[in-house]
């Protein structure tokens, strides 16, 4: 198969480079915040950070903020096979994105790429950041949950405000 000077110029792209760093930079930046909090709960109790803020570890075995959390196996390689499906169409989205849409979908493919990897390794995502206010708690998340909430919300503001029609 021939790649003309066109197609080999855009796979290589400063853009294409871009988006591919901001993935990696998600998933390390995941990969390192888990690894570091699993190997110190092991050990240890939660971390109290301030009194809206404590550190705890939590096994999710659903989707992002414990949603449809289910011991069921069938449950859990069917969520796993729709993330999966999510990632390959968030790979088209950035393939036929402009370059700020690029970035914010590399965002949402950094984190998603982390969760899958520890579904797949742990078969559960570790959560460990619990923010509270008084006795509410809101769902106990991870890094990788920031960078989808913050790519998805980013999209839906560009979308919705700096989209001319």
């Amino acid at each position: 198969m021939r790649i003309s000077k066109n197609s080999k110029n855009k796979i290589f792209s400063k853009e294409t480079i871009t988006s591919i760093l901001v993935i990696f930079f998600v998933f390390i930046l995941d990969r390192i915040t888990k690894t570091s909090i699993i190997k110190h709960q092991l050990n240890n109790q939660s971390i109290f950070i301030n009194e809206y803020l404590n550190i705890e570890l939590v096994w999710n075995t659903g989707i992002g903020f414990g949603l449809l959390s289910q011991n069921a196996n069938i449950y859990y390689h069917l969520i796993s096979l729709i993330i999966f499906s999510f990632i390959i169409f968030l790979i088209y989205l950035l393939s036929k994105a402009h370059f700020l849409e690029k970035i914010l979908f590399s965002l949402i493919l950094g984190g998603a790429a982390g969760n899958l990897y520890d579904r797949l390794i742990y078969f559960a995502v570790p959560d460990f950041i619990d923010f509270h206010i008084n006795y509410f708690h809101w769902f106990t998340f991870n890094i990788a949950d920031i960078f989808i909430t913050l790519g998805i919300i980013l999209i839906i503001i560009q979308d919705l405000i700096f989209k001319k029609k």
